[in-house]
């Protein structure tokens, strides 16, 4: 029987060795960013220098299309008050950032905390790292920015999740995980069967995310990784906000040899083990 798809289940058990795979097969695919390899360009083309940059990692917000992207922002930065006709979710990559009522007191929001924003609803945005970037992404485009004038209530609610109130939850509280120091927490699923979470990788772990889905893409949030293929010999760095996604059965080579704890968000549409 097929598990259920609305909220991935992660499974992490000891370093497997499995045999290689060739990713051709089956029309399965990957594709990988690099965060020193994407694209950048500007949030508001109309306001060039003074908007927000952002890069498309996958998708296209200028069209009715689910889109995942980047967006950074210069410290010191303030919205003014706005809506959008979309709603929109965010991680926080770098810096601190602010997403709330234009009448709201400042709540900072370091890296790995999350927020969303329902369509139509008042609010400004607010940086003050000395460098602020974010993952955002949203299941339907365009993404619009529009007047305050024009709000509406879409019947959706925010959420604003700073870092030091994220539930981990790891192998002494959840059945099917099995491996020490690696720790997952579910951020949001959908009727659609689209689920997202982060998972937290201790220094030094290595193995594998193993999914089956048609819909896998993960994003590096905090620390480094390096990733490989299945089967292939070539590790590949990946910096805070780089990209990774797969169609079909598929093998994600993980490491974390650095000193510190790697978080990545994964959005999927079927569970997945990491192993």
């Amino acid at each position: 029987m097929r598990p259920s798809r609305l909220f991935p289940t992660v499974l992490l058990v000891g370093l497997a060795i499995q045999s290689p795979v060739n990713a051709s097969e089956e029309g399965r695919l990957v594709k990988i960013v690099p965060a020193d390899e994407v694209e950048w360009g500007y949030l508001n083309s109309l306001r060039g220098v003074l908007s927000p940059g952002a890069a498309d990692l996958w998708g296209d917000r200028t069209s009715d299309t689910a889109t995942g992207m980047l967006v950074r922002f210069k410290k010191g930065f303030e919205s003014p008050p706005h809506i959008h006709n979309i709603t929109y979710r965010g991680v926080v990559i770098e810096g601190l950032m602010h997403n709330d009522d234009p009448t709201a007191a400042k709540m900072w929001m370091p890296p790995s905390s999350f927020w969303t924003q329902p369509a139509g609803e008042d609010h400004t945005t607010a940086a003050d790292g000395e460098a602020n970037m974010i993952y955002l992404e949203i299941d339907s485009g365009p993404y619009l920015v529009q007047p305050s004038d024009d709000q509406f209530d879409n019947g959706e609610r925010p959420l604003n999740l700073h870092k030091s109130n994220i539930v981990w939850l790891d192998s002494s509280e959840l059945h099917d995980i099995d491996a020490d120091g690696v720790t997952s927490t579910q951020v949001w699923g959908s009727d659609a069967g689209v689920g997202g979470s982060m998972i937290k990788l201790p220094p030094n772990f290595e193995g594998e995310i193993i999914t089956d889905a048609e819909e896998f893409r993960v994003v590096v949030i905090a620390g480094h990784i390096r990733h490989a293929s299945e089967g292939s010999k070539k590790l590949t760095k990946l910096a805070p906000g780089s990209y990774v996604e797969s169609t079909g059965a598929f093998v994600h080579e993980i490491r974390n040899d650095s000193g510190s704890d790697a978080t990545i968000y994964i959005r999927s549409d079927d569970r997945y083990r990491v192993q």
